[in-house]
């Protein structure tokens, strides 16, 4: 391999499917915390339950915000409880407009959202797969067996306590752990809970409710899983900042990337 060589990396579908997910999964975040403040609280059970609550966020009193998890109450005026609510003013809302779609509350409108993104999304995911597999390249981005022995390392590269990161292809270690993860766990669960939702889904299909834990249980998986998906993402944003940012966006943008002292070329 040549230091400093550009190659072709990434194809156009993977371009492609790579930003519309990525719009897609932000405006879902943002539809569904819309949907969120409409009954701002998750609970541990199979119907609604405050004895098995895990969070709310509330406004117990006029101008005041505040957010309970597994409890304990914390204060959060101005960020969760009694925020902005999308016309210029404030009120009682678990989560403040400038962050939700639309930005004034209305669940009709903020399920239209989640609903079409989601499609968007589930396409993007499935044309991805296909276009992977047709290609033979999906392989490159799977953890395999003998990818397993060489995560420590990996994560010690990356903490400055390791000079050079294991030998990898296109994607090392970690990277392959973290997509097969989403790719193959967290995706298809937050689909199947977020159809769990659906009273006609449910009604057609009332085991996937019932493998939830039912339909509270169903929306705390939900949630979480979005919440892992965030993390998922922000890490994602930050190696892509902290290794070589232009690069990697003019890769996502022309498909050509110059390769560093330890980067594999893959497929």
């Amino acid at each position: 391999m040549q230091t400093g060589k550009v190659v072709y990396r990434h194809s156009a579908v993977t371009r492609l499917t790579h930003w519309l997910f990525f719009i897609a999964f932000l405006a879902l975040v943002s539809s569904g915390l819309q949907i969120f403040n409409a009954a701002p609280y998750l609970d541990a059970s199979d119907k609604t339950d405050p004895a098995r609550r895990v969070l709310q966020i509330s406004s117990p009193r006029e101008n005041v915000g505040a957010t309970t998890v597994f409890g304990r109450t914390f204060t959060t005026t101005g960020w969760l409880g009694w925020t902005d609510d999308g016309m210029g003013g404030k009120t009682d809302r678990a989560f403040p407009g400038w962050i939700t779609i639309p930005s004034y509350q209305d669940l009709a409108d903020g399920r239209r959202w989640h609903l079409f993104f989601a499609w968007v999304m589930v396409f993007c995911g499935v044309a991805y797969l296909i276009w992977g597999i047709g290609r033979h390249d999906l392989r490159e981005l799977l953890l395999r067996p003998s990818d397993v022995k060489k995560l420590l390392p990996m994560q010690l590269y990356y903490l400055r306590l390791r000079k050079e990161p294991p030998a990898h292809g296109k994607y090392n270690p970690l990277q392959k752990l973290a997509y097969t993860m989403v790719l193959f766990v967290f995706a298809p669960l937050i689909v199947l809970s977020g159809l769990a939702l659906s009273p006609s889904f449910d009604a057609a299909v009332p085991w996937v409710t019932v493998l939830f834990g039912g339909r509270q249980f169903a929306r705390l998986w939900h949630f979480v899983l979005m919440i892992a998906l965030c993390g998922f993402f922000a890490m994602h944003v930050m190696l892509v900042i902290t290794t070589g940012f232009r690069n990697h966006i003019t890769s996502m943008i022309t498909g050509r990337y110059k390769l560093g002292a330890h980067d594999g070329v893959g497929i």
